[in-house]
């Protein structure tokens, strides 16, 4: 039986394109970029990391809510979303909103996502996305849904979404995963294992040795990926879009990475359950400068480019956050007409309570 097991683990062995070093490991792997491409895969690594960065500031200001940080994800979140189209359907968890961003949803709503503003989660038509879920694990099963939808239509797109390594012991998950093998339905689901539900160890929330294999139980493909190398989740990414639309069914893709931040900004200190030689282990698998010393050694990345970018990065948020400070504030009579279509009777005296006060 040993051997048996052993058998198991193995086909879910990490896969990795680029290693700490910036070294091609994997060259029969290697994605068809071209090196502008290669750019913009960095350019909007860079770019992120400078929203996360002004974001927490812009929170511990007062001027933005709820924000769980994204730095040292960049790799799984930007990777993935670079290798989509722009009509495959996103149904991202709390801390995806950069894969949002880069799908098309403008900075000034992202920022009033955050502020809990209800124009925050209205997509533009051209979107094809639903808001941040803050239910751990519930967006796997609306992915199934919507993964099924688009067979039945015969769409040629896929259904994405992520969770982190806590959403993975939800029932949602094992029920969306599941749907979507049994109905052989165009979906990708992430999981961004980052190795702490907020603070509870993947080691104590599960036995197996991998989260990727969680996909034999649902009888669908899956793959553990180096989630610190923009260019092994890219690939994974594309891999498991072309299957998908060509009918050989959904794929479970873990991504093994790190927050190097708290897990939100209400109140969590990383400190008391990850240790700081932890910590330096994984700032040297840092994505951005993994990234940058391929770029570099390939010729085709500088320092003054960087640079450029960082100060286009903190341009673009201060018009943003301007824009969203200075949006038409959510009344009461917005949050009651946006929760029901036709108001019950209880609610419809406060309606016209509220109307009349706001017209004063």
């Amino acid at each position: 039986m040993k051997h048996v097991l052993e058998s198991v683990e193995s086909q879910f062995e990490m896969f990795q394109i680029l290693n700490e070093d910036g070294e091609i490991v994997n060259k029969d792997d290697m994605p068809d970029l071209s090196d502008e491409e290669l750019k913009e895969l960095m350019r909007r690594m860079v770019y992120t990391r400078i929203l996360d960065q002004r974001s927490i500031a812009l929170n511990r200001q007062g001027r933005l809510g709820f924000y769980a940080p994204t730095a040292g994800q960049e790799a799984s979140q930007l990777g993935s979303q670079f290798a989509l189209d722009q009509d495959d359907f996103l149904l991202p968890g709390y801390r995806d909103v950069p894969q949002l961003i880069w799908q098309g949803l403008p900075l000034y709503q992202a920022f009033l996502f955050s502020k809990g503003h209800f124009h925050g989660n209205q997509m533009p038509e051209d979107v094809h996305a639903l808001s941040p879920q803050i239910i751990i694990g519930a967006q796997y099963v609306q992915t199934a849904g919507v993964a099924l939808g688009m067979k039945l239509r015969d769409k040629k797109n896929v259904a994405v979404t992520y969770t982190g390594d806590g959403g993975t012991s939800q029932g949602d998950f094992y029920e969306g995963i599941n749907v979507a093998g049994a109905y052989g339905a165009p979906a990708i689901f992430f999981i961004q294992n980052n190795y702490f539900a907020i603070s509870v160890p993947v080691e104590k929330q599960s036995a197996v040795k991998t989260l990727a294999q969680k996909s034999v139980a649902a009888g669908i493909e899956g793959i553990q990926v180096d989630g610190m190398d923009v260019l092994a989740v890219y690939a994974v990414t594309k891999h498991a879009r072309e299957r998908a639309i060509n009918g050989e069914g959904p794929m479970l893709i873990e991504t093994l990475t790190y927050r190097y931040g708290p897990h939100t900004m209400s109140g969590d200190d990383p400190t008391r359950y990850r240790t700081d030689e932890l910590n330096d282990e994984w700032e040297k698998r840092d994505p951005i400068v993994r990234f940058r010393k391929f770029l570099e050694d390939k010729g085709i990345w500088s320092e003054e480019e960087e640079n450029k970018v960082v100060e286009d990065a903190k341009d673009d948020i201060k018009k943003a956050i301007k824009e969203a400070d200075n949006y038409p504030k959510q009344k009461v009579t917005d949050l009651i007409g946006n929760m029901y279509e036709e108001l019950p009777v209880n609610l419809q005296e406060q309606m016209e309570e509220y109307k009349e006060k706001e017209s004063k």
